[in-house]
């Protein structure tokens, strides 16, 4: 923070053709300036110029010129800003001193047209601006970013808690599976041992049992084949049972999406640019306005010396010209009027002048609801968007599944008819084993009670697929386990991160809570010292409150906090009571628009981002008051430039800089 025991700073600006200014260079010191002049002296636009040279985005190009500059010199560097006509908008340039002047445009240039001042005088919204220079945009999203990663931790929780329930009945499984193993390899062991004992006993008829042998070889394959065969039919049902309940589920998505054909894109791009050439017309005629503002105060106060000239050398019936100029540029009840040359009152054009003023006010305020309308359609627009890309999304997966639908039908179809193959093929080599067997069998009464070689190797053979069937059983639910054991091990960290997340959003939402209500607090309590500067006996406090409302976001409808001015006043006979900006008169809205921005310097420590602070149109306040506040805002500033009538610039210390030709 600057102070009067600081080290001395100078500054040198040069501008030519902002505002109503042709050419003028001014060189400052450190402290108080103060600009002296009446109206239409182009003191507000050599303000204009030291916000364009400090990075503002407020300054005007004069009227009849198609480019100008403002070059400011403070500390050995050099900053500068050039404006150029371009159709009916004005282009920006330069290497100015603030990147980003959004605080010091609310807070720092508190000109007539400053916003915070405005949004008092308009009743706007002052939450918007109170926290506009606080990213609470960027913690809405992290907000948003960190529900999402709990809500899919919180997801992966309960499912590995389902994992966690499954666990026992499949550790059970893979015993019982290991039991059945066990003994399957214990029952196959026995059938070979009797295979072993029949073959050894067949000598006699070796060659009809090579054969035989033969038969039952192919027969093991055919039987392993159709093993395999239905073991990819249960895998492809498994699979296709999963791709139909997803399809459903997509189905379910796709028809709680609004329908395509309510969403009309077209429609609210049309309206957007609808708006957004209402809002350039706008602009154009609150250019119009504000030149016409202009130039007409300069006639008035008898500062534009070429059409002044041209006017002295036109009237003929005065004999001197200088009369003429005279009757322009001094205080008179009436004044020739430079249009069509006839006396008129002065206060009349004054009047007129005033109402092109609020017409301009009026404009602005219309341009700013279209610009609400036009950001809330663009809501709508992003909404339209995600909405249209969800039904993308949905279709395409719906495509992609339903193709994988058909392609593991036609798989199961191929499946099942390669098994009858199988079946058939499996009937007909046990048919052709069964008559080898018949033809190489003794007659011997001891093998007719024994187990036929025939029985005693399908048993095998179905032995060795049951314990196949089981060993894949048990490799499944073995990586089964081991997948949930693996998955179980996460849960702690998932656990603990969830517990971060969920203290970081309690951080985050009190977060903005905490900034709105320190926001708030400190507002008061800085309204509550300037009004105390000011000695303002019609106005007891200002303060903001924040309430709860319900807003609308493109479709939807949200809670927001809201900041309501408050006004407190007292009666003569010493009663408070509580009043709004709406029934103060028009010079307490000023005062109150102004000691609202004048709190948003100190809130907001605006002195830290920018040496210089502005001050124009206080003549709501009296001179005493004018020069209380200018030396309270001494201390906190390098810089303090302010425009002044010549009435209260005389109740400012002499020894604070004077400007008074610009």
């Amino acid at each position: 923070m600057a102070t009067q025991e600081s080290i001395a700073h100078e500054a040198r600006l040069r501008a030519q053709n902002i505002g109503g200014i042709d050419e003028t260079t001014v060189e400052l010191e450190s402290g108080i300036t103060v600009l002296a002049g009446r109206n239409a002296t182009n003191r507000t636009s050599l303000l204009q110029a030291f916000m364009a040279a400090l990075g503002g985005e407020s300054a005007s190009l004069k009227a009849d010129a198609e480019e100008g500059y403002a070059e400011l010199e403070l500390d050995g560097e050099t900053y500068t800003r050039t404006l150029t006509r371009s159709g009916n908008t004005v282009v920006t340039d330069g290497d100015p001193y603030l990147d980003e002047p959004k605080l010091a445009d609310l807070y720092a240039f508190l000109l007539e047209s400053n916003p915070a001042r405005r949004a008092v005088t308009m009743e706007d919204d002052l939450r918007e601006i109170i926290l506009r220079p606080v990213d609470t945009d960027e913690i809405e999203r992290e907000i948003s970013r960190l529900t999402d990663e709990k809500n899919d931790l919180s997801n992966e929780l309960d499912r590995l808690e389902s994992l966690t329930n499954d666990l026992p009945g499949l550790e059970q499984e893979r015993t019982d599976l290991e039991t059945k193993i066990e003994d399957k390899r214990d029952e196959l062991e026995a059938v070979k041992a009797a295979i072993e004992e029949a073959e050894a006993s067949a000598d006699a008829q070796q060659e009809g049992q090579d054969e035989l042998e033969e038969k039952l070889s192919e027969l093991r394959e055919r039987r392993s084949a159709l093993e395999d065969v239905r073991f990819d039919l249960e895998t492809e049902r498994e699979s296709l049972s999963a791709l139909r309940g997803e399809y459903e589920e997509l189905e379910d998505e796709r028809a709680d999406l609004p329908a395509l054909d309510s969403l009309d894109r077209e429609e609210v791009d049309d309206e957007i640019d609808r708006l957004q050439r209402q809002s350039q017309s706008i602009d154009g005629v609150i250019s119009q306005l504000q030149s016409i503002v202009q130039f007409n105060e300069e006639m008035l106060e008898g500062s534009h010396p070429e059409i002044r000239q041209l006017l002295a050398d036109g009237a003929e019936h005065e004999s001197d010209a200088e009369s003429l100029t005279d009757q322009l540029v001094e205080d008179q009840e009436t004044v020739r009027c430079w249009t069509c040359g006839t006396q008129v009152e002065r206060d009349e054009i004054e009047g007129t002048i005033e109402r092109l003023r609020d017409h301009q006010e009026t404009k602005l305020a219309e341009r700013d609801d279209l610009e609400d309308r036009i950001e809330s359609l663009r809501a709508e627009r992003r909404e339209i968007n995600q909405t249209r890309q969800r039904h993308e999304r949905v279709d395409r997966r719906l495509e992609s599944v339903s193709d994988e639908i058909d392609q593991r039908e036609a798989r199961l179809d191929d499946l099942s008819d390669r098994r009858e193959e199988l079946e058939a093929e499996i009937d007909a080599l046990e048919t052709e084993a069964a008559e080898l067997e018949a033809e190489a069998d003794t007659g011997d009464d001891e093998n007719e009670a024994d187990e036929s070689l025939l029985d005693l190797n399908r048993r095998a053979n179905e032995l060795e697929f049951s314990l196949g069937r089981l060993e894949r059983d048990l490799e499944t639910t073995t990586d089964r386990i081991e997948e949930i054991e693996s998955d179980l091990d996460e849960r702690e960290r998932l656990e603990a991160r969830r517990e971060e997340i969920r203290e970081e959003l309690e951080e985050l939402r009190t977060r903005i809570d905490r900034i709105e209500r320190e926001a708030v607090e400190s507002f008061n309590d800085h309204m509550d010292a300037v009004l105390e500067v000011l000695e303002y006996d019609n106005i007891d406090r200002i303060w903001i409150e924040r309430v709860g409302k319900t807003v609308r976001e493109g479709r939807r409808k949200v809670e927001q906090t809201a900041f309501d001015l408050h006004i407190v006043r007292s009666t003569a006979e010493g009663r408070t009571y509580e009043d709004t900006i709406d029934h103060l008169s028009e010079s307490e809205r000023e005062v109150t628009g102004l000691i609202f921005g004048l709190a948003g310097y100190l809130v907001h420590e605006v002195y830290e981002e920018v040496p210089f602070m502005l001050l124009d149109s206080l003549e709501a306040l009296d001179s005493n008051r004018i020069a209380s506040l200018v030396e309270y805002f001494e201390s906190h500033t390098d810089f303090l430039v302010v425009a002044l009538l010549p009435e209260d610039a005389a109740a400012i210390d002499d020894e604070y800089d004077r400007v008074t030709e610009i």
